[in-house]
């Protein structure tokens, strides 16, 4: 049972890993499209789509007989609100073969989504539909979420119904190595916000922001950028965070039961009468973990929540930029990111959704420091040297934020100007 803060520091210090044993995960989300009429897929289409995908070996994951997701191995795909759908990849041991898994993936979806007529859309934000337009799906959460969550965000369910991103989970070797990659990946939230940013079409219009996914996720219960996460912040603080944070929901015999009148102490307490007052379990610790929406969080890893999600071609530069910094090169990051403002981080933070290069951070734009910070990766990557059966090692997978750096053009502006020349709807889809 989970009823002290000694418990909460236990479960973070029992994911510490010897360097050798690090690895790496990566999840995203797309948004699925009928072809023939350019709106989201309903649950219906998920069914058809999921039963397809049993062929590559998945198998269903059902709560209450409804299919919610697949499973293959390490491997989920799950059910979003919206019906986005999202890959949980494995735990592997560098971006080559993290990458592969993806293109194996993508492999799978096109058969499927080809054969169902479904167009794919890689973004951030859904481009086309109105909140009122998007179906849901049977998935239990959900339904308590879609009504709780707007009480402590105005965009809760717009990020709910019509975001996408794509998250990186990396491994810690200490408490202190935790406390230098965790500043460092929120101090550079800005940087990954402008570098990655994926989503400037809204409703079918110019946004006035290159990341309003970004702008959404400010929005949103539960989430933000915490000063506290630049306050050397370690196991017992984070514990002390999470203890004081609200609860979402507990999932009590496969009922969810919502939380938003208790915080987890009162739970650690056993002060929940609507679950006869029972103490928090590690599963239900998790559960916390994962309902607590900021840019970045801890679970028994690391998670890097802050970039838009990305097509095929970039899939895998942003795990890329982040293993090069946190697996590769992490002093020299932590050395030039501990000179900065933790206010003027935030500032900074607020406005890259909408200026994106342009937003100022310590007398520099972000253009400037992303290109430091991927000189940087390049040489942690360089310093891994983890090579593929080509001989060329992790660094390839940075050639796409090269171009992006070097050309002042991110995958946001190259969706304004596709779109823009005709307003084409198929100029958003995958090709």
């Amino acid at each position: 049972m989970i009823t002290s803060k000694e418990k909460i520091i236990e479960y973070f210090k029992s994911g510490i890993k010897q360097i050798k044993n690090f690895k790496i995960g990566i999840e995203h989300e797309k948004f699925l499209f009928n072809k023939d009429d350019n709106k989201r897929i309903d649950y219906s289409k998920i069914k058809e789509m999921f039963a397809a995908l049993l062929e590559f070996g998945w198998q269903p994951i059902l709560e209450n007989r409804n299919i919610i997701g697949l499973n293959n191995g390490d491997k989920n795909i799950s059910l979003e609100p919206g019906n986005q759908i999202e890959l949980s990849g494995g735990k592997l041991n560098n971006i080559h073969e993290a990458c592969a898994e993806s293109q194996d993936y993508l492999f799978e979806l096109n058969q499927v989504t080809k054969k169902l007529n479904i167009n794919i859309v890689s973004a951030g934000f859904d481009p086309i539909s109105r909140l009122n337009q998007i179906p849901n799906n049977p998935k239990q959460r959900y339904k308590l979420m879609t009504k709780d969550m707007p009480e402590g965000g105005k965009l809760s369910l717009d990020m709910m119904y019509r975001t996408c991103g794509t998250q990186l989970n990396l491994d810690y070797e200490s408490e202190n190595d935790f406390i230098k990659k965790f500043t460092v990946i929120n101090s550079v939230v800005p940087i990954s916000i402008a570098l990655f940013a994926n989503s400037s079409i809204v409703e079918k219009k110019k946004s006035n922001y290159l990341s309003y996914r970004s702008k959404v996720w400010q929005n949103t219960a539960r989430g933000g950028l915490p000063k506290l996460f630049f306050e050397k912040l370690n196991f017992e603080k984070y514990a002390d965070f999470i203890i004081n944070f609200p609860i979402l929901f507990i999932n009590e015999n496969g009922n969810y039961i919502s939380g938003k009148n208790y915080i987890f102490k009162d739970f650690m307490d056993g002060k929940i009468n609507e679950i006869g007052n029972r103490f928090p379990n590690e599963n239900d610790l998790s559960t916390h973990l994962s309902t607590i929406f900021t840019e970045n969080r801890l679970k028994k890893y690391i998670e890097i929540r802050s970039m838009d999600t990305c097509g095929w071609d970039c899939l895998c530069s942003g795990p890329a930029f982040y293993t090069g910094i946190l697996y590769g090169n992490l002093d020299e990051v932590f050395e030039l990111i501990s000179k900065w403002d933790k206010d003027k981080i935030i500032n900074a933070y607020i406005e890259a959704p909408q200026k994106g290069f342009n937003t100022q951070l310590m007398g520099k734009d972000l253009l400037y420091w992303a290109s430091n910070l991927l000189n940087l990766s390049r040489r942690g990557l360089e310093n891994r040297d983890i090579v593929n059966k080509s001989g060329k090692n992790e660094t390839i997978f940075l050639n796409h934020l090269q171009k992006v750096i070097d050309n002042k053009t991110t995958n946001a502006d190259h969706m304004i100007n596709k779109f823009s020349r005709n307003e084409d709807l198929n100029e958003l889809y995958d090709k």
